[in-house]
């Protein structure tokens, strides 16, 4: 039953997509958020407009490669994420940066809703006149960040002057969320002082992922404890082999310390000019152009199908159990190739 059943929904405008774009170029926030709105959608009707105004933006956008720094910030529910991306996102801009946080919220399985809370848990860097936060769903995606967050995160680049400094928050699942490494630049994990245990659980999950560590929380009474994570990471990370020659740095402190952040932002720069230094950053997105392509021919090969009979008579036979999936497998694709031949 409805909530309101004689309320209407307004129908959706068309999308302009010469306006939208030229509102980017103008630095107009409103823009900015439809775009965003409109690249993230699930419609099959919002497809075909999303990727003319991507394509519109590819035209007129010039490379941010050297200006720009794409910064994916993981770790553990807990962590403290939220906190420490609004403090380094409030240190970024008072160095004159512009800043654009992109922060993904679990969906419900059930409802496909989030609570998309991260803006009110970062209020006084979204008070920032350089700064924009865009909480969004992960819509059932797994590895911590949402389909669409590649494209996303090319909308900040192009916004006006661009957006030059632009965090990533994964929705903070565990160890799975490696996904982050695809879109960005640079991965920081964030640890908790004591957490040996998971230490152990992050060894051959994230920690393979990160670019750099930083045990949060590491005040009063948990320097000691920190100090100790430092060490069993420290043994972790000594367990596997960077072929970039990239020695990940292991940092402790409080994301409510200006002296911790300070020092924070110092490495993480380094990290970043070491990227451009070294031609990994150009050859990391130049391949994360190719990855984003292969995922998106996956989701259109898997709308193309998901509603053919035979696949829902395959199902069906599985769930009686009167063939196996890899049989049905190979048998439907056999008469789907037949059918696209």
């Amino acid at each position: 039953m409805a909530i309101n059943p004689i309320y209407t929904a307004s129908r959706r405008p068309e999308w302009d997509i010469e306006a939208m774009a030229q509102g980017l170029i103008a630095g107009d926030r409103g823009a900015l958020s439809r775009s965003i709105t409109l690249v993230e959608s699930q419609r099959s009707a919002d497809l075909s407009p999303a990727a003319a105004l991507l394509e519109r933006v590819a035209q007129l956008q010039k490379s941010a490669l050297g200006r720009c720094f794409r910064l994916g910030i993981t770790g553990n529910p807990g962590a403290g994420k939220s906190t420490l991306i609004e403090a380094l996102g409030q240190q970024w801009v008072a160095q004159g940066h512009r800043v654009a946080v992109l922060a993904i919220d679990p969906s419900s399985t059930a409802s496909h809703g989030s609570i998309l809370g991260d803006k009110t848990r970062m209020e006084s860097l979204a008070r920032l006149p350089e700064a924009y936060i865009r909480p969004s769903p992960s819509s059932g995606t797994l590895g911590g960040i949402h389909a669409h967050s590649h494209e996303v995160l090319s909308l900040f680049e192009f916004e006006a002057a661009g957006f030059d400094r632009i965090m990533i928050e994964t929705v903070g699942i565990g160890q799975n969320e490696t996904s982050v490494q695809t879109v960005v630049d640079f991965t920081l994990l964030i640890a908790l002082p004591g957490a040996g245990d998971e230490v152990q659980g992050l060894k051959r999950g994230v920690m393979e992922a990160a670019d750099q560590i930083w045990v949060n929380k590491s005040d009063g009474d948990r320097i000691t404890a920190a100090q100790q994570t430092k060490s069993q990471l420290a043994q972790v990370i000594g367990l596997f082999h960077r072929e970039d020659g990239w020695t990940v740095p292991i940092q402790s402190g409080s994301a409510i310390e200006a002296t911790s952040i300070a020092l924070l932002l110092e490495a993480l720069e380094k990290g970043f000019q070491w990227g451009i230094a070294t031609g990994r950053t150009e050859t990391r997105r130049k391949d994360q152009q190719t990855a984003i392509f292969q995922q998106q021919v996956q989701r259109g090969l898997w709308q193309l199908i998901e509603d053919d009979p035979k696949l829902l008579s395959h199902q069906k036979e599985i769930q009686e159990g009167r063939i196996t999936p890899r049989k049905a497998r190979l048998e439907f694709l056999r008469d789907f190739m037949a059918k696209y031949r």
